[in-house]
């Protein structure tokens, strides 16, 4: 059985594996492979780089694995502050997962199509490549969708953090802005998209980094308080 400062800096481990492979898969993806406007330079990268490419597609894998096992971990953290809310919290992480592996079928879906397997060869490879790159704009706009439950989230665990008592109260309050903060990058995405990096450099990232980094150092490096929640 382990203590709760255990079970914390566990939770904060995996809190750090998961964002690392989800920022690759999605961030670090599209900037390397992806060229806007360029269905030929795309395929292009994409050939020239089908190792990277593939690492990619199974870092989105990894991240959902590991985003399970995060989710299940601070729960056991925090379950006695409030259950409601830490089900909360676990259902708005589970519910991302199939969300994630549709969306590492479309970032799949390139490979299949530049395989140069004859059953292509009813289409020329402008074509090809013209889908290739359709599909991976399809891919932002699903993560741009995702994006909101990364906020949803983040809701309920920072209310639990709030009021678990033996965890800073000001993170609770970060957390919650930054969850806030994604929805409101969802919105202007899908609504305002000239206006999403303003409102994601100017709300969200600020939020989320005193939020999330906050919880996180804090569990790594202070654990937690008490040896026992205390629920207020």
């Amino acid at each position: 059985m382990k203590s709760p400062t255990q079970t914390a800096r566990l939770a904060a481990t995996l809190y750090v594996a998961w964002s690392g492979t989800a920022l690759f898969s999605f961030t670090y993806f599209a900037s390397a492979f992806m060229v806007k406007g360029d269905a030929a330079a795309t395929a292009n990268r994409i050939a020239s780089s089908p190792l990277l490419y593939r690492f990619a597609v199974l870092s989105n894998l990894m991240a959902e694995v590991l985003s399970i096992y995060m989710v299940l971990t601070l729960y056991r953290l925090l379950k006695d502050v409030d259950r409601g809310q830490a089900r909360s919290m676990v259902a708005l992480v589970l519910v991302q997962v199939p969300m994630a592996f549709a969306l590492m079928l479309l970032q799949i879906a390139p490979l299949v199509l530049l395989n140069g397997a004859d059953y292509w060869s009813a289409f020329d490879k402008h074509q090809l490549d013209a889908l290739a790159l359709g599909f991976l704009n399809l891919l932002s706009q699903g993560i741009g969708a995702l994006n909101a439950y990364w906020g949803l989230w983040l809701l309920p665990l920072g209310v639990l953090v709030y009021k678990s008592g033996f965890l800073p109260r000001i993170i609770g309050v970060f957390l919650v802005i930054a969850g806030c903060g994604y929805v409101l990058s969802t919105v202007t995405w899908f609504l305002f998209p000239a206006y999403y990096r303003l409102v994601f450099l100017m709300v969200t990232a600020p939020a989320g980094a005193l939020g999330e980094i906050g919880i996180i150092g804090w569990l790594l490096i202070k654990g937690v308080r008490t040896e026992r929640p205390v629920v207020s």
